[in-house]
């Protein structure tokens, strides 16, 4: 059974992002301040599982092995049936 999962990785609290600073930075010059601002990478996946929670343990591996790291950046996952 096909599943569409989307994947949502940014970077765990604390953690430095150049490119929200910047950003941040940009907007503010452009007379549009923010309090905070964060970047974070979406991705939608299309996967073959036998069921939902297959799919998402098949999309956390993706994220534990390749596409997000643990030691600085957290993911959410959400399946749904496509």
């Amino acid at each position: 059974m096909l599943f569409d999962v989307n994947v949502v990785i940014k970077l765990k609290g604390g953690m430095l992002s150049p490119e929200a600073k910047a950003i941040s930075h940009a907007l503010s010059s452009l007379g549009m301040k923010s309090e905070y601002l964060n970047t974070a990478k979406f991705f939608e996946i299309g996967i073959d599982a036998e069921n939902a929670d297959a799919a998402k343990a098949k999309a956390a591996e993706m994220c534990e092995r390749l596409l997000a790291n643990p030691v600085i950046h957290s993911y959410t996952i959400e399946v749904k049936k496509a």
